[in-house]
Order: C-alpha cells, then sequence, then structure tokens
C-alpha cells in the first residue's frame, strides 16, 4: 500500500543543523519581502532580531552596499534627494524619509548605525536574495535599492551575471566576517516570482542566485549554509493554492509551513519549546480588543507582558 504522504507531495528534504539556533541567539534578517516575512515571525515571539532596518533589498549588489555603508558609517556619502515633497535616499526603501535633506540624512545614519550594531552582535544573518536584476541611475551608474517609483527615465536596468553576484556577496561575506568572527550567514532564495521580466527571466534570474549561493558556499564552507524556502515551495507545495491572490507571491499558508521546516531544522529543543510557552502570548497581542481603552485590556496586556518577561528570565534570555 502507497503512503499518503508519497501520493501528494514530494518532500523537500531539510537537513537539521548540528549546531542548533538557541533562544539567546541575535539574528538580523537582509533581503526581499520574504526575509521581511520570517523577520517579522522572529520578532512577534519575543526573540532577538532585526528585519530590514531600511527596507527591503532585491539584489546581491544592494545588499553589499546597504552592508559596506552601515560598518563604515565613517566614510559613508549617503546619497540623498528630494521626491515631491519629501527627501529619501537612494539607498532605502520608501519608509526612510524627512521632510528636508537634514532630517533625511539623520533618519538613515539612525537607521544604518542600529544595523551596524546588530550586525556587530548577530550570531546569524538570513540572507534572502530576490533576483539578479539591478538598477542603476542613468546620472551616474550608482546601483539604487529602490526605485521610489521615479521615471524609468532615470534608470538603466543591470541583469548581473553570475561573476558579479559571486563577488558581491564574497565581499559582503568577508567585511561582515572581518568585523563580526562568529557571524553564521543563511542564504535563501525568495519564492516571489518578478513576472516584470516575464517568467522565463524570472527563472534566469533565480538560476544565477542559485548558482551564486553555491559557490560562496564552497568558498566559505562552515561560515555559509543554505535554507531551501525556494525549492519548497516550488517543489513540494506546487499548487496556486500556496500562493496570493497575484499568484505571484507565496500564501499565507506557505509562509507558516515554511516556518515550521525553519524550526524544525535550524532551531534547538529548548527555543522549539520556547516558542510553544510563547505563542499564547503572540495570539493575545494580535488580538483586536473592541475597546482598546478598557480598563479590561489594560490589564490583559500587562498579564502578557508579565508572561514574555517570565519566559524571557526561563529561558534566560539576555
Amino acid at each position: 500500500m502507497i503512503c499518503q504522504e508519497h501520493l501528494f507531495r514530494t518532500k523537500v528534504e531539510v537537513p537539521e543543523w548540528d549546531n542548533p539556533m538557541s533562544v539567546s541567539d541575535r539574528v538580523v534578517f537582509l533581503g526581499s519581502c520574504f526575509a521581511q516575512y520570517i523577520g517579522e515571525r522572529f520578532q512577534s515571539f519575543g526573540l532577538h532580531s532585526l528585519c530590514n532596518p531600511l527596507g527591503v533589498l532585491y539584489n546581491p549588489e544592494s545588499i553589499r552596499l546597504q552592508v559596506h555603508a552601515a560598518l563604515h558609517m565613517e566614510e559613508a556619502d549617503i546619497p540623498v534627494f528630494k521626491a515631491e515633497r519629501e527627501w529619501r535616499s537612494w539607498w532605502a526603501g520608501t519608509l526612510m524619509s524627512g521632510n528636508s535633506e537634514q532630517e533625511c540624512r539623520t533618519v538613515m545614519e539612525g537607521a544604518l548605525q542600529m544595523l551596524k550594531l546588530s550586525l556587530l552582535s548577530a550570531d546569524y544573518l538570513f540572507l534572502t536574495l530576490g533576483t539578479s536584476v539591478c538598477y542603476r541611475l542613468q546620472t551616474n551608474g550608482a546601483v539604487v535599492a529602490n526605485c521610489h517609483k521615479m521615471p524609468n527615465r532615470c534608470f538603466s536596468e543591470d541583469w548581473l551575471t553570475l561573476p558579479a553576484c559571486v563577488d558581491a556577496l564574497s565581499a559582503t561575506i568577508e567585511e561582515l566576517v572581518l568585523e563580526n568572527p562568529k557571524l553564521k550567514i543563511v542564504f535563501t532564495i525568495s519564492p516571489f516570482r518578478y513576472a516584470k521580466y516575464g517568467f522565463h527571466g524570472n527563472q534566469v534570474a533565480k538560476s544565477t542566485l542559485i548558482m551564486a549561493v553555491e559557490e560562496v558556499m564552497r568558498k566559505y564552507p562552515g561560515q555559509v549554509s543554505y535554507f531551501p524556502a525556494y525549492e519548497i515551495v516550488l517543489d513540494e507545495l506546487r499548487d496556486y493554492r500556496f500562493y496570493a491572490e497575484d499568484m505571484l507571491h507565496p500564501s499565507g499558508v506557505a509562509v507558516d509551513y515554511i516556518w515550521q521546516r525553519l524550526v524544525q531544522s535550524v532551531m534547538s529543543p529548548a527555543m522549539q519549546e520556547y516558542l510553544q510557552e510563547y505563542a499564547p502570548v503572540r495570539s493575545g497581542l494580535f488580538h483586536k480588543p473592541s475597546n482598546p481603552e478598557s480598563e479590561s485590556y489594560r490589564k490583559f496586556l500587562a498579564s502578557l507582558d508579565r508572561k514574555a518577561k517570565m519566559l524571557k528570565e526561563k529561558y534566560n534570555m539576555e
């Protein structure tokens, strides 16, 4: 008799880590919107984590530029520009803005400082790559992290080659490890499909990223690893019911499933136990009260806060 497990899917194997993550580990997430999904999940469980403080990043070169700027802030010349009534930066997303040039620079400096401190103290860095396509300013050829809905004529599209992706990722790894030798870097490829490049173009870009990650893993054994989120969605789930309404982003169900696989493969038993105990706190914090100003709701929040503090003490979370 054929097992039902094998009738309806082919399971992507995800080996358990020999030295799994612990509850007290500090984690940084950088990259595409998928990094945002998983990073926010870490934060919702009260874990030590920072997620895309300057906004989402899509390609290896944008990640390299942002990491370099954070680690060498004293040398950084933050590129800012005026977009209608706001000032923004080519190194960040649209949420990083100011009413004046100086205010924008101050916001950027604060976010870069936060990223620097987190990278220097982090135990793990998850880097999620979305595409090998980047955009350059027509004026000086500089790579931008976000186009800020500026006119297409402002940019040129650049499909990074495999050697260019390997060089950008290698430079990022070497800078990070020099400053924080204990840091472990985990790559993922975003399962989001970039239809704007055509589905063949999307696959070419993803293939370039997969080959680049494979090469840097061989260059930095023990320092770099890979979690197959992309393969889980495409090869294991493999059904449009696991996509959002746009049929391009993974659905909430798909993200939940990838989270479960991540928990099982990279987290220690004690950390998994902590997640189970923290789950009621997390659920309570997501609850939308009918009267958020009521005394009963304030008492409810206070009880959740006490529970969270007790768990942090129980699991020695610094």
